[in-house]
């Protein structure tokens, strides 16, 4: 009988459907600067500062949802929008690593750079850090921000990651889930 349950159950494992398999979401970051904080500076970016994560290829990139957001950080002077990009990945119970960079490469080292670390559960759990480097006229690093923060953010909605100066609004929406079911007309009598 004990046997008989044991297979069962391995029966039911092996044929129901993983909890959280991959699927297609739109991940979406804004990265900003909080001019009213004070400027902390940090040691360089080190020279491996992707590690090996994945690098973002213009074929996965979406056309952002959050405009409407950008222009309002723009508008106010407290905040200065470092770098806005969308795009689609899949994620699932295994963590996906991707490579963000913007501006110019000098020696390995971008103005801006860094990896964002994803993985789905009943949150999304982000691991994000980045590096604001300033360059001197040879092209090394004098001067770097880093933002370092990890998070369990909810999907479909915006989340916001505070690390004094320097904060990241990210939205991770489904790009496979059924959208909610209208509500049913009312009904007259």
């Amino acid at each position: 009988m004990r046997l008989f349950r044991i297979l069962s159950l391995l029966l039911v494992v092996v044929c129901a459907p993983a909890a959280f398999a991959d699927s297609l979401y739109q991940v979406e970051m804004i990265l900003v600067r909080q001019n009213a904080e004070p400027v902390i500076g940090s040691r360089a970016a080190p020279e491996d500062w992707d590690a090996g994560a994945r690098r973002l290829g213009s074929d996965k990139m979406s056309p952002p949802r959050l405009n409407n957001i950008v222009d309002k950080l723009n508008a106010d002077s407290n905040y200065t929008v470092l770098l806005h990009k969308a795009w689609e990945q899949n994620l699932g119970e295994q963590p996906v690593n991707i490579a963000i960079s913007d501006g110019a490469e000098q020696f390995g080292q971008f103005p801006l750079q860094g990896t964002l670390k994803l993985q789905l559960g009943r949150f999304t759990d982000v691991d994000a850090s980045f590096w604001i480097n300033q360059f001197d006229n040879n092209g090394n690093v004098t001067a770097s921000e880093h933002l370092k923060q990890t998070s369990h953010t909810k999907n479909n909605q915006l989340n916001y990651l505070d690390n004094g100066q320097l904060a990241l609004l990210i939205k991770i929406t489904s790009l496979t889930a059924k959208p909610p079911s209208a509500a049913p007309p009312d009904v007259q009598d």
